[in-house]
């Protein structure tokens, strides 16, 4: 039930990071953190030790979980996506079968016209970084896509480690696609430009019957969700 708890007051001074021989371990007074199941917290890199640092440290009095996105993927890339990474690859990579730019309207002229000219780009791209392409279709109905391009795909996502297998879980889910997901990650497409094509079908409609308030407060804590992924990812970068 929402607000059934407190939020946990502000427990320490200092906030510091420290190599260990697995990774870099962020320090409170001294003392480990650790993850929702007990293990000690510690990062791949020291970029991302440093801005999981910087989120304790901005804590005041109290601490405010949803404002510790990285923390919180942290976590989960330890206690969730480790000891499960090969479901959560195949789940990550079946979004390659039903990728949000290959489903397309079936009007106006105009919706169609503009998908073309903005996702087909990002599908040639894709084809470039694996096998083959993946084939387009209007309406709804489930297209069947290439064995060789579907499996190409679900070995680059099984090939990644637990840490980026996290922070491309939010890029695909969020957006429904793993092709924009895949050009966030590769630097190819800003965070922000990928998240307006993943919404293109929803800013269409805002064009002409306007805003909806309501939904745009959850587009954009999902937008924040979207480009925090990107940022984990960046913060990888020297990571195997």
């Amino acid at each position: 039930m929402s607000g059934a708890f407190a939020p946990r007051k502000r427990f320490w001074t200092d906030v510091t990071v420290t190599p260990t021989g697995q990774g870099f371990q962020i320090l409170l007074d001294a003392k480990p953190v650790h993850t929702p199941s007990k293990a000690t917290l510690v990062l791949p890199t020291a970029g991302l030790a440093q801005a999981v640092a910087d989120e304790w440290q901005a804590q005041n009095d109290k601490i405010h979980p949803e404002a510790m996105p990285l923390t919180r993927a942290a976590n989960s890339a330890i206690d969730k996506v480790t000891p499960n990474h090969a479901t959560v690859a195949r789940m990550l990579a079946d979004y390659g079968g039903t990728d949000l730019l290959c489903y397309r309207a079936t009007e106006p002229a105009a919706l169609i016209a503009r998908q073309s000219e903005l996702w087909d780009p990002w599908l040639d791209w894709m084809s470039a970084q694996s096998s083959g392409r993946l084939i387009t279709g209007a309406g709804v109905m489930h297209i069947t896509q290439s064995r060789a391009v579907l499996d190409d795909m679900r070995r680059q996502v099984s090939a990644l480690n637990a840490w980026r297998l996290t922070a491309l879980h939010d890029l695909v889910v969020l957006s429904g696609s793993l092709v924009l997901a895949f050009a966030v990650a590769r630097g190819a497409l800003a965070a922000p430009v990928a998240w307006d094509l993943s919404r293109l079908d929803e800013l269409w409609q805002q064009e002409f019957w306007g805003l909806d308030a309501e939904a745009e407060v959850a587009a954009r804590e999902k937008q924040d969700a979207f480009v925090s992924a990107a940022h984990m990812w960046k913060l990888l970068e020297d990571s195997a």
